[in-house]
């Protein structure tokens, strides 16, 4: 059986910089999804997080993350209202730096909860950057249509960041 890979659609954020990244009217036809991110946040930190929802939910989340900073190693609990400790490049990363973000949401489409795995890296020559891996659960049995990318807490992300929605067809 052969593993399909379909561009859904990409999203580069233009001049100024954007608050999100949304996919919408997210088609039912695939097996799972997978999302690449290229980007920098415009707040004032090398390693900057991610804040990932589905449908517009504000609750129903949990993971388990695992990350280094460069010098040092830890694990954490996500938080319970959005998918938390994915990381991307900061406005003091290295100039023109972006991070790099591979999200996987295996049965999108199901009636079961949605499980989810992130591997991410911020860019920079610096000592204090974050990459992560983790294993995350949706506990919602809708399906997923929608999608919103944000930088979190107090930031946008900046012009030339792009995501791109792949759709998986088994077939």
């Amino acid at each position: 059986m052969a593993t399909t890979y379909e561009a859904i659609a990409t999203v580069t954020v233009g001049s100024g910089g954007a608050n999100a990244i949304d996919f919408t009217s997210i088609p039912q036809t695939y097996t799972d999804l997978n999302i690449k991110i290229s980007s920098r946040a415009t707040g004032s930190a090398v390693s900057w997080n991610f804040k990932i929802t589905f449908n517009g939910a504000s609750s129903g989340y949990s993971g388990k993350i695992l990350y280094g900073s460069g010098s040092a190693a830890a694990s954490f609990n996500g938080n319970s209202s959005f998918f938390d400790g994915i990381y991307m490049s900061g406005a003091t990363a290295t100039a023109n730096t972006f991070g790099t973000v591979d999200l996987y949401i295996p049965n999108y489409a199901g009636s079961n909860y949605k499980s989810i795995s992130t591997d991410s890296a911020a860019e920079s020559n610096a000592t204090a950057v974050f990459m992560s891996i983790q294993a995350g659960l949706y506990s919602s049995t809708s399906a997923i249509t929608s999608i919103k990318i944000q930088a979190e807490p107090t930031s946008d992300l900046a012009e030339h960041s792009t995501a791109t929605l792949y759709g998986i067809k088994n077939s």
